[in-house]
């Protein structure tokens, strides 16, 4: 896999994201509570811009009449038809089996690096 530098990680606090362009595709990059996210801003659905979509949270699974909510800056939301995907993993949140492309990500030194197939690029 090719690793690219994707930019600083002190460039994108908690709760923000960044959209770029590399390896001929465009990537989220998401810093949910200091770990930082990788995904590929295609929606499954219909391909919109995912990544342009609201980050927020979801109401768990619970007993009747308990509304407990939770993955907070974790959730993504198509902007198009409003699918819901869990960033850290990448699958949709009704269904675990149907999720977005998600592309490893580490910190080195500062810098936010992503795995993309091919050569290592650095």
């Amino acid at each position: 896999m090719a690793q690219y530098i994707v930019g600083k990680a002190d460039e994108i606090q908690p709760g923000e994201k960044q959209i770029i362009n590399v390896a001929g595709r465009s990537v989220g990059i998401f810093n949910v509570k200091g770990t930082f996210y990788a995904l590929k801003n295609s929606c499954i659905h219909d391909q919109a811009p995912v990544c342009l979509g609201q980050v927020s949270g979801t109401y768990l699974p619970s007993a009747p009449d308990d509304y407990i909510w939770g993955l907070e800056d974790q959730v993504l939301r198509c902007p198009w038809h409003g699918w819901e995907f869990d960033i850290a993993t990448g699958c949709s949140l009704f269904d675990p089996e149907t999720k977005l492309t998600t592309y490893p990500v580490s910190v080195e030194n500062g810098r936010i690096l992503i795995q993309i197939g091919g050569k290592k690029r650095v």
